[in-house]
């Protein structure tokens, strides 16, 4: 269903953001409709337009000379003679507009560097309450997923339960951690670093100190660290709720410890993006990560292009085809290919399907960064939330295999059965039923559109 759907509607050669820029999202698409209504567009409309641009950003918390900067130079883009004499000027404000969010957001993402000699030393920096300790596991998960041998150093010896909290997340995300109790930072850090070079592990992140503020021995501290373990990263951690003080935070650590890259956490709150679209342009440096929710896997690579067009509206296509290659095995795609083919697509099938959407994260959420694209496609199929994909499950499960193979079959009476013992209605089981037969509809769309339109959306 979706995840193989996905796949094959976009032809990539190679293998989400989240609630933070909705509400800049939806004033963005609100300007571009006034002007996509127009013909050619006049140089009052384009001023119009770039004003209420630059009130939007400024409503989503970016800092004022960020946009300043942002619309005069879009401005000047838009008033060009290609932009003025075009049949769909509109779009190619829109184009304009996308590219200069990306270069704003930093053009394209920039990965983690390795040191040549392990181990590659991360040294994770912040202030209390952003989420440093948590996303150190984090980031540790994501880096084992890549085949990294990794080790925790719990360096924060002053917040109450830092410590315990760093071996219980670690825990979770199944990397070792190694402390000292409340002992010496600096000391601790350098016996990490000895463990790690016994132990054979090729990555180590330093779980540094917080505070509630930036103080004098604060950063003392920091430097000290920094220069007895020499890491090839120095990341801040900062809370995208805070809006400006993220930027004001990241200004003054930037300016002591020279970071090499920002994490933003907390992307799935209420924050309004203005954080992640000012820290580069002040700081210099690049967003790396966002955290996106609690839960260990909740960690994006922060790719620029892809923010920009969640923010316009345009969906984040991308990213969703890669948590459903992550949710389906390549043996499993081409079954499914050669069962479409055959016109072999069960309920059976379709079980799997939910539980491989499942994987991929909340539903909603999916759909949300399809944008237009597809997102349209995906909610032809009725309600799709986790709740009715749960109940959905229970009505399969509650045929017999008979049945999920030949739904034909199902009549009244079988209905009613299989209502009876899922703890649903009539209802459900026929709406289920047409659902199923319209992802078939759904599914073979989108295999004729990898077959022809791959090109069209600029990934074959």
């Amino acid at each position: 269903m979706l995840c193989w759907g996905i796949i094959k509607s976009f032809k990539l050669k190679d293998k989400r953001l989240v609630l933070a820029f909705t509400s800049l999202s939806e004033k963005m698409k609100h300007i571009f409709a006034k002007l996509s209504r127009s013909g050619k567009l006049t140089e009052v409309e384009i001023k119009t337009a770039m004003r209420e641009v630059r009130l939007a950003l400024l409503e989503a918390d970016v800092n004022f000379n960020v946009v300043k900067d942002f619309v005069a130079r879009t401005s000047e883009l838009c008033m060009g003679e290609e932009v003025m004499t075009s049949l769909t000027p509109a779009q190619h404000v829109i184009k304009i507009v996308h590219e200069q969010l990306t270069l704003l957001l930093g053009k394209q993402n920039e990965k983690l560097a390795i040191s040549p000699k392990p181990p590659t030393v991360y040294m994770m920096v912040g202030l209390q309450g952003a989420g440093k300790t948590t996303f150190c596991a984090k980031l540790g998960a994501y880096l084992k997923g890549q085949g990294k041998k990794v080790l925790l150093v719990a360096c924060d010896v002053y917040r109450p339960a830092a410590i315990s909290q760093l071996k219980v997340v670690g825990k979770t995300a199944g990397v070792e951690v190694f402390e000292e109790g409340q002992g010496n930072p600096v000391k601790i850090a350098k016996h990490g670093l000895k463990h790690a070079e016994k132990g054979a592990f090729d990555t180590v992140i330093i779980d540094t100190a917080g505070r509630l503020h930036i103080d004098e021995k604060l950063m003392t501290e920091l430097v000290e660290v920094k220069a007895a373990t020499n890491p090839v990263e120095i990341l801040l951690t900062v809370d995208a709720m805070t809006g400006q003080d993220a930027v004001n935070v990241a200004k003054q650590f930037n300016e002591t410890l020279d970071i090499t890259g920002v994490i933003l956490t907390k992307l799935d709150g209420d924050a309004r993006g203005g954080a992640a679209l000012s820290i580069r342009h002040i700081t210099g440096k690049p967003i790396k990560f966002c955290g996106i929710g609690e839960k260990i896997g909740d960690i994006e690579v922060f790719h620029p292009d892809r923010i920009s067009g969640r923010i316009l509206g345009m969906g984040d296509v991308l990213t969703v085809i890669e948590k459903a290659q992550a949710a389906l095995t390549e043996s499993e795609i081409k079954v499914m290919e050669e069962r479409m083919r055959k016109n072999a697509f069960t309920l059976e099938d379709f079980l799997v399907q939910f539980e491989n959407v499942k994987k991929m994260g909340n539903i909603e959420d999916i759909i949300a960064s399809l944008g237009g694209m597809m997102g349209g496609n995906m909610k032809s199929l009725g309600k799709l939330d986790d709740a009715q994909m749960m109940r959905n499950k229970a009505i399969i499960q509650s045929m017999t295999p008979h049945e999920r193979r030949n739904p034909d079959v199902l009549k009244a009476s079988r209905k009613q059965r299989i209502a009876k013992g899922s703890g649903t209605t009539i209802q459900e089981v026929n709406a289920l039923l047409k659902q199923f037969d319209q992802s078939k509809v759904m599914m073979k769309q989108m295999q004729s559109m990898g077959k022809k339109g791959g090109k069209r959306f600029g990934f074959g």
